[in-house]
């Protein structure tokens, strides 16, 4: 084979390769359309808001771990000398 088939042979199975992918993401992208416009058409309407969870701000590490962590810490480093 010279090197004008191989790059013919190469060029088709790139665009066959790029034609199968954008095929594949249009017919995704339809899909996806379509199954939104059935989930908004057919949902009921007065659907509740959803319940927000009361949020917690972080406070911090407790000052017990900050001891219990220092005491292990503290134990290690006397065992192991």
């Amino acid at each position: 084979m010279d090197i004008g088939a191989v790059l013919a042979t190469a060029g088709s199975l790139m665009l066959t390769g790029m034609v199968g992918v954008f095929v594949f993401l249009s017919i995704l992208i339809g899909a996806v359309t379509i199954m939104s416009n059935l989930v908004a058409r057919f949902s009921p309407a007065d659907v509740a808001a959803p319940v927000k969870s009361p949020s917690f701000k972080s406070q911090g590490v407790p000052n017990e771990h900050i001891a219990a962590i220092s005491a292990a810490i503290a134990q290690y480093k006397s065992n192991n000398k």
